[in-house]
């Protein structure tokens, strides 16, 4: 990881989730912000750019593919993952098509999650 502290924004309806991901990604030198609503996430990213969005795929008002479609626009470089419960062949290529960076089904495990966020930091570090 490069020097720059990394910024992860996680967006999940469920609280335990970004609780969990909070405890574990902030050990591990992230800068982390959780958040239950999309919305909030979305304005959250508008005053400060993140390298790296987890979101769950159904939630109220805003689904998953939404927030992978805002983040992209304000931030083309983002690396968006996908994490749901209701993982469909078409909703995971529709979510390709639109960019996103990897597709997780629920229930992951944290070292899956961990893996996938680290090959998404590398890409991002190649590219700059």
């Amino acid at each position: 990881m490069s020097e720059k502290m990394k910024r992860l924004l996680v967006v999940d309806d469920e609280p335990i989730v970004g609780k969990r991901l909070q405890q574990m990604f902030s050990k591990i030198g992230f800068e982390i912000e959780t958040y239950t609503e999309p919305s909030a996430a979305m304005a959250a990213m508008a005053a400060r750019p993140f390298d790296l969005v987890v979101t769950d795929l159904k939630m109220e008002g805003m689904d998953g593919l939404e927030v992978l479609r805002q983040a992209r626009a304000m931030n083309p470089a983002v690396r968006v993952i996908i994490i749901t419960g209701y993982a469909s062949p078409d909703t995971a290529e529709l979510a390709q098509q639109q960019g996103v960076f990897a597709f997780l089904a629920k229930p992951f495990r944290l070292d899956e999650l961990k893996q996938v966020i680290f090959r998404a930091l590398a890409e991002l570090d190649a590219g700059n």
